[in-house]
C-alpha cells in the first residue's frame, strides 16, 4: 500500500501571509481587467452559497467562488473522488449569463422561486447549463453583473494583456509553496504548464541568466526578466529592424512604407498615424509619431493585423437583391442537441443556432398531449419539446446576432386541430415579426434581405386552391396536400419498423390557418427543372436530400445554377447520418443552393467550413452569391471550368512562420504537443488541395516552421482556406488543437496573425499562428 505523505501544517502567521498574498494577486488581476475596487468583483472573490438546480427533486446548496486569477470559478462538490480540476471552470468557457427563468431547466424546476433570485450560466461547448438560485436579489445581481463585467473586460483586453495575464496565472500555479519566488524545479514545472519541453541544460541556463542575485530563486525583477525571454518574438524583431532606426523607433513614414509595400494596405497614409495612436504604449514614441517594437507587435496581434479582412466584419455586400441571390446559414433538425435517434431535444439548441448566425431553423411538428403540438424527430426516441416554447425562443433570439430575416422550415405531421394551434401560437407570439403578406406589393420576385429585416418567414405546404399566396387566399378550410416526411428516410431498423406500422400516407390534410402563414416559401416536390414556356412560380421551393442534390450538381450543374437564381433550394443530410454527422456544403454552394442545412451541434471540418463562409458579410447569416451564380445568361459549371467571367485566377503564396501558446490537448502534466499545420483549400474540384508543415516536437508554446507553400486558385470567389493545427501522434490519430477557416476573398496580405478557434468554433484567448500571405494574378 502506498503511503501518502502529509503536507506539514502551516502556522497561523503563514496562513495569514498566504491569504494576504492571495488578496494582492486578486487585486492585481482586478486592475489588469480594469475592475479596480469593483464591488461585484470583490463579492465574487469572497464567494457565496448558491442553490444548484438539476431537476424537480435535485436542488442542493453549493459554494461558488471566483479564484484569485479572476479567470476561473471554483465550485464545491460533494462527489467522492472528484478531481480538483473538475471543480473549476473558466470564465472563457461562458457564452452567456441569463437572469431569471431563461432556460428550460429554470422554466421547469424553479418556477416557485422569484425570477430576481435566479440566473443561469450558459457554456460555449456542449456542456449542460448551470442553473443557480441565490439567497437574495442582491447576491444574484452581484453574480450576474460581476460575471458580465469580467467577460466584457476579458474580451476587450489586447493580445499582449491576455498573454501577460495567462503567463502570470501559470507562474502562480507553478509556485507550489506560494513564496512568490521560483526555484529551478518550479521553473521547469512552469515550462511544462505553458506547453514547452526544455532539457535540463537549457532550463538551467535560462535560470542562471535571470538569477542576478545568485539566491537560487527568481523573484520580482528576475521573474519579469524570465517573462521577457519567454515572450520574445525574434521573427517579428527581424521584420521590425528592417523598418526601424538604430534607436529602435519606426517612423510614421517607414510604417506607411511597410503597410503599403508588405501589407498591401491601400490607405497606408491614413492608417499609419492612427495605428501609432491606437497601439503604441511608449508615450515618447507616440509624441514623435513613431512606433516601438512593442507597438509593432501589438498592431500585428490586433484586428488590423488579422488574416481576416476587418472590413468584412460588418455588412458590406449589397443586401437589396432578391432573397434567392444569397447563401443562407441554415440548420437541420435544429431542436436536436446530439444524435438523430435517442438524443435530447431542446429550445437551447435553437438559441445556440440563432446566436451562431443561423437564419433558417427546422421544426418537426407532431400532435402532443393537451392539444399542444410538440417538436421531436418522429419515429425515434428523441425527447419532445413544446412547439410554443420553441416559437418563444425564436422570438427572443431571432435578431440578437443579425437583423436579417429568419425562415422557419416546418415539417408538419399534425392533425388539422393542432395545425390551427400552431398557426395561433405563431400569430400571437411572433406578432408583427411574422410575415403574413407580400412586402411592398412585390409579386414577381423575392423581396430582399434588406426589405425583410426583422421579419420571420414560414416555409411549408400551401393549399392547392390557394395557388397564388401572393395574391390572397380563398375560403377553403382544409385539404389534402403532399406529405414531406424526412424522418421516414432515416436508415435505422426501429424507425423503419415504426414507419411501416404507421402505414405512411403520401398526403396530409392541411389547415387553412397554417397554410395562410406561408407567403414566400411554398414547399413543393421537385419534378425537374423549369420548362421555359411554363415556369414555376418563384415562391415555390423544394427540399433535396444531400445525395439527390449532389447528383443534380454533378449531372446538371448549369441547370441547377439557373434554377437557384429564381428559386430557393433547401438541402438536408442523408438518412444514414443517424450520428448527426455532416456533409460538405461547398459543392452545393458552388451551384447556388441557398439553404444548405447542417447539424449545427456537430463539430468538424464541415461545420468549420460552414462558419468560415458565414463569418463573411458581418456574420449576418446572408452571403451574396458571386455574379456568375446570379446571372440568368450564365454558362458556369463548377465541374467543367471553361473560359468565362468567373474572376481572375490567383496564386496564393503562403508562409507558415510560427505558432504561439497552442493549448495542451492532453491535460497530463508531462504531455507536450508536437504541432503540425495543414492548409486546406475548399472550392471547385480543381481548387481542392491540402499541404502540411513538418512536425515540431515538444513545443506548443512558440513552435517555428518557416515553411512556404503555393496554391493556384481557379475560382477565387468560391474558395475557402482552412488552417488546421494538430498534435502529431505516430501510433494513433492526430489530436485536433485548433483551426481557422475563411473565404479566400477575405484574406489580407502581408504578415498576419491567425487567431485559432476551438473545435466548437469559439476563439482561444491567445493561441495564434503567424503567417505571411501574398496573392498574385496567374498568367
Amino acid at each position: 500500500m502506498q503511503c501518502i505523505r502529509r503536507q506539514p501544517k502551516r502556522t497561523v502567521s503563514q496562513e495569514n501571509m498566504l491569504l494576504e498574498q492571495s488578496r494582492r494577486v486578486a487585486a492585481l488581476n482586478g486592475i489588469r481587467l480594469g475592475l479596480k475596487d469593483d464591488k461585484d468583483l470583490k463579492f465574487l472573490l469572497k464567494g457565496s452559497q448558491l442553490l444548484k438546480v438539476k431537476s424537480s427533486s435535485w436542488r442542493k446548496e453549493r459554494f461558488y467562488k471566483l479564484q484569485e486569477d479572476c479567470k476561473t470559478i471554483w465550485q464545491e462538490s460533494k462527489k467522492v473522488l472528484r478531481s480538483p480540476e473538475s471543480q473549476i471552470f473558466s470564465i472563457e468557457d461562458i457564452r452567456d449569463v441569463r437572469s431569471g427563468h431563461k432556460t428550460e431547466g429554470m422554466e421547469k424546476y424553479a418556477k416557485d422561486v422569484p425570477e430576481y433570485r435566479c440566473f443561469s450560466i450558459i457554456f460555449k461547448d456542449q456542456r449542460k447549463n448551470l442553473d443557480l438560485i441565490a439567497s437574495s436579489e442582491d447576491d444574484a445581481n452581484h453574480w450576474i453583473a460581476g460575471l458580465g463585467k469580467i467577460i466584457a473586460h476579458s474580451n476587450s483586453m489586447n493580445q499582449k494583456q491576455k498573454l501577460q495575464h495567462w503567463i502570470h496565472t501559470c507562474l502562480r500555479k507553478a509556485d507550489k509553496n506560494k513564496d512568490n519566488k521560483m526555484s529551478l524545479k518550479e521553473l521547469k514545472d512552469f515550462l511544462k504548464e505553458v506547453n514547452i519541453e526544455v532539457d535540463d541544460y537549457h532550463a538551467k541556463k535560462i535560470f542562471q541568466h535571470c538569477d542576478k542575485s545568485k539566491t537560487e530563486a527568481l523573484e520580482d525583477d528576475e521573474i519579469e526578466e524570465f517573462y521577457k525571454i519567454l515572450t520574445e518574438r525574434r521573427e517579428i524583431d527581424s521584420i521590425f529592424q528592417m523598418y526601424s532606426d538604430p534607436e529602435g523607433f519606426m517612423s510614421c513614414q517607414n510604417l506607411v512604407r511597410f503597410l503599403y509595400e508588405v501589407q498591401q494596405e491601400e490607405d497606408a497614409v491614413v492608417a499609419a498615424p492612427a495605428l501609432i495612436q491606437k497601439y503604441e504604449p511608449n508615450e515618447r514614441a507616440k509624441r514623435g509619431n513613431a512606433m516601438t517594437k512593442d507597438g509593432f507587435l501589438m498592431y500585428l496581434l490586433s484586428d488590423e493585423g488579422n488574416i481576416f479582412n476587418p472590413s468584412h466584419r460588418k455588412v458590406y455586400q449589397d443586401m437589396t437583391q432578391p432573397l434567392s441571390h444569397y447563401l443562407v446559414s441554415s440548420s437541420h433538425n435544429t431542436y436536436l442537441m446530439e444524435d438523430q435517434i435517442t438524443g435530447p431535444s431542446s429550445t437551447e439548441a435553437y438559441i445556440r443556432a440563432l446566436t451562431k448566425g443561423c437564419r433558417c431553423v427546422e421544426l418537426d411538428c407532431w400532435d402532443g398531449p393537451n392539444s399542444e403540438p410538440v417538436i421531436y424527430h418522429g419515429y425515434t426516441l428523441t425527447s419532445k419539446i413544446l412547439f410554443s416554447d420553441v416559437i418563444k425562443a425564436i422570438k427572443n433570439y431571432a435578431f440578437k446576432t443579425s437583423p436579417y430575416p429568419v425562415i422557419i422550415s416546418l415539417e408538419n405531421h399534425c392533425s388539422v386541430e393542432q395545425q390551427k394551434v400552431m398557426a395561433q401560437h405563431m400569430t400571437t407570439i411572433l406578432q408583427d415579426m411574422l410575415l403574413v403578406a407580400p412586402v411592398d406589393g412585390n409579386k414577381s420576385q423575392f423581396p430582399s434581405p434588406e426589405q425583410l429585416k426583422g421579419k420571420i418567414l414560414v416555409k411549408g405546404k400551401k393549399l392547392s386552391r390557394q395557388e397564388d399566396p401572393i395574391n390572397g387566399n380563398n375560403n377553403l378550410e382544409a385539404e389534402d396536400v403532399s406529405d414531406e416526411d424526412e424522418a421516414a428516410e432515416i436508415e435505422d431498423e426501429s424507425v423503419k419498423t415504426k414507419v411501416e406500422q404507421k402505414g405512411k400516407s403520401d398526403t396530409l390534410k392541411l389547415a387553412k390557418e397554417l397554410s395562410d402563414t406561408v407567403v414566400y416559401c411554398k414547399s413543393v416536390h421537385f419534378e425537374g427543372f423549369d420548362d421555359p414556356s411554363h415556369p414555376r412560380a418563384f415562391y415555390e421551393m423544394s427540399s433535396f436530400s444531400e445525395s439527390k442534390a449532389l447528383k443534380l450538381a454533378q449531372e446538371s450543374g448549369t441547370s441547377f445554377i439557373h434554377h437557384n437564381i429564381r428559386h430557393l433550394s433547401r438541402i438536408y443530410p442523408a438518412g444514414w447520418r443517424t450520428d448527426s454527422s455532416n456533409y460538405s456544403p461547398v459543392d452545393l454552394w458552388n451551384v447556388g443552393c441557398q439553404i444548405v442545412a447542417l447539424n449545427f451541434q456537430t463539430a468538424g471540418t464541415e461545420m468549420d467550413v460552414y462558419q468560415g463562409r458565414f463569418q463573411d458579410n458581418g456574420f449576418s447569416g446572408y452571403v451574396l452569391k458571386p455574379e456568375f451564380l446570379r446571372d440568368e445568361q450564365t454558362k458556369f459549371n463548377p465541374k467543367f471550368i471553361t473560359e468565362g467571367t468567373w474572376g481572375t485566377k490567383k496564386r496564393l503564396l503562403l508562409k507558415i512562420i510560427s505558432g504561439q501558446q497552442l493549448p495542451k490537448v492532453n491535460k497530463s502534466k508531462n504531455s507536450i504537443v508536437d504541432p503540425k499545420v495543414t492548409i486546406e483549400i475548399h472550392g471547385v474540384q480543381q481548387d481542392n488541395n491540402k499541404k502540411q508543415t513538418k512536425v515540431i516536437e515538444n513545443n506548443g508554446f512558440n513552435p517555428n516552421w518557416n515553411e512556404e507553400f503555393t496554391f493556384d486558385i481557379e475560382i477565387p470567389a468560391l474558395a475557402l482556406v482552412r488552417f488546421v493545427v494538430e498534435d502529431f501522434d505516430m501510433s494513433t490519430k492526430n489530436d485536433f488543437i485548433g483551426q481557422y477557416t475563411l473565404p479566400f476573398t477575405s484574406l489580407k496580405q502581408g504578415y498576419r496573425h491567425i487567431h485559432l478557434l476551438t473545435k466548437n468554433g469559439d476563439p482561444y484567448s491567445s493561441s495564434t499562428l503567424f503567417v505571411y500571405i501574398n496573392i498574385q494574378d496567374c498568367d
